[in-house]
């Protein structure tokens, strides 16, 4: 008997894998940037010679709190390894994605933060050595305006109506937010001081609700391109409020311009943990609606009904209105509805800071309208690019008194760069929803 051999099959041709041009981009991006955030990093902590800073982040010196001095030389290299780890995890194209890739890159973005402080605060030309201040207080002042307006642009946007007149709507909440608490000062004395801020908080709305319907008004009912609307509303709003600001006599401006502002109000046992406490939990009314809206918005879009509706005509507002839902209409809602937050974020400036002043919203409304781009029109996200965009502002005014080291000029762009950065899509693929600035005409 013949032992048969069996011999083993040729195994299959392996096709080598073919990646995707998209995730090529990608690993690009984050090598070169990594590459560069590593080399200022280094270069940060080579060019201190004395690596001893100090900072305030209890709250503003006085004689019971000192400024606190330590080296700065860990938060440096910590920063350096971070950054150096990223870059290798980028250049074997391991970099995680999802949350874990975002908590990665926010790690690397504390680190450079910080490297960046300790070249910036280290070695004092003059006599006079400045210390570290808490950002979260002025991060949280300036970034509840952007909130409320990325919140009206995510609103707007979902149901298919591009908000270029955020800004418009800013300037005239701010005016009106003043004019209606200076006249509950002036005119209803047995009304508790508390309340008449509130009652700027309802002339706020009111102006922003303002603006929105006529937004909704020309783009909606006469189809007029959204974009033009939006920069005209603008223009009207700085038009308007200048006009009425300067029918105001002198002798009126305690009755007309002379806004009550809005008390901090803590809350027990959290305003008392130790440095962020008293920044996030011991703020004022305004604030706490932002922290509110947020999940608020969030839950309306993507947990009622409602939200389905007005996603579905900011997708497809034909298939919508097969199915019985009103395009219109419901962009009507979503605009008014953003027009409600708009007019809170421009309120803020007046009831948080005094007195209405021309342009006193300088740009903002364009910030929101870009962190709602950041955003992927996604209420959170939106706000988180909003809470970004804030802290960059706060960087540059905390940063004004180290001229020397830090050009004042380039601290004043920070926010624009961003803003620049995040429209030319380097946060990654972002798509509008389909028919966001496409008005819609019911056919016969």
């Amino acid at each position: 008997m013949t032992d048969v051999i069996e011999t083993p099959a040729a195994a299959a041709p392996v096709e080598p894998q073919v990646r995707d041009r998209a995730d090529v981009r990608r690993q690009i991006k984050l090598v070169v940037v990594l590459g560069l955030v590593l080399l200022a990093e280094v270069w940060f902590k080579l060019e201190i010679d004395d690596p001893t800073v100090a900072h305030l982040f209890k709250g503003p010196r006085t004689k019971d709190n000192p400024p606190v001095e330590f080296d700065g030389t860990v938060i440096s290299w910590v920063a350096v390894a971070l950054t150096a780890v990223a870059l290798l995890l980028a250049l074997v194209n391991r970099f995680p994605r999802g949350w874990v890739g975002v908590l990665v890159a926010v790690a690397v973005g504390l680190g450079f933060y910080g490297a960046f402080l300790m070249w910036a605060y280290a070695d004092p030309s003059g006599a006079f050595a400045p210390a570290m201040t808490n950002p979260i207080p002025g991060t949280i002042r300036i970034a509840t305006a952007l909130v409320f307006g990325a919140l009206a642009g995510v609103l707007c946007e979902r149901a298919g109506v591009v908000n270029i007149a955020i800004e418009g709507q800013f300037i005239a909440g701010a005016f009106f937010g003043s004019v209606f608490s200076s006249f509950a000062i002036a005119s209803i004395a047995a009304i508790p001081l508390f309340w008449c801020p509130v009652f700027g908080l309802l002339g706020g709305v009111l102006a922003g609700m303002g603006v929105a319907a006529m937004l909704a008004f020309f783009s909606l009912r006469y189809h007029v391109d959204q974009v033009v609307v939006g920069v005209v509303l603008v223009a009207f709003g700085y038009g308007i409020t200048s006009f009425l600001l300067g029918q105001i006599p002198d002798d009126r401006n305690d009755q007309f311009n002379n806004p009550g502002l809005l008390e901090p109000v803590e809350i027990p046992v959290l305003h008392e943990i130790p440095y962020i406490g008293e920044a996030l939990f011991g703020q004022t009314l305004l604030v706490y609606l932002a922290y509110v809206s947020v999940p608020a918005v969030w839950f309306l879009l993507f947990q009622t009904r409602w939200g389905l509706r007005v996603r579905s005509v900011g997708e497809h507002p034909k298939a919508a209105d097969t199915v019985g839902i009103d395009p219109n209409r419901t962009r009507w809602q979503a605009v008014l509805l953003g027009g409600v937050f708009a007019g809170l974020g421009g309120a803020s400036f007046t009831l948080s800071t005094g007195a209405f002043d021309k342009e006193m919203t300088a740009g903002l409304g364009f910030i929101s309208l870009a962190a709602v781009i950041m955003g992927r029109w996604h209420p959170v996200y939106a706000a988180m690019a909003a809470l970004m965009f804030g802290f960059l502002r706060n960087l540059r005014d905390q940063l004004s008194i180290l001229d020397e080291k830090v050009p004042g000029d380039l601290l004043a762009a920070l926010p624009y760069l961003a803003t620049i950065i995040a429209v030319a899509g380097f946060v990654g693929r972002v798509r509008a929803p389909a028919a966001d600035g496409q008005p819609y005409q019911k056919s016969d």
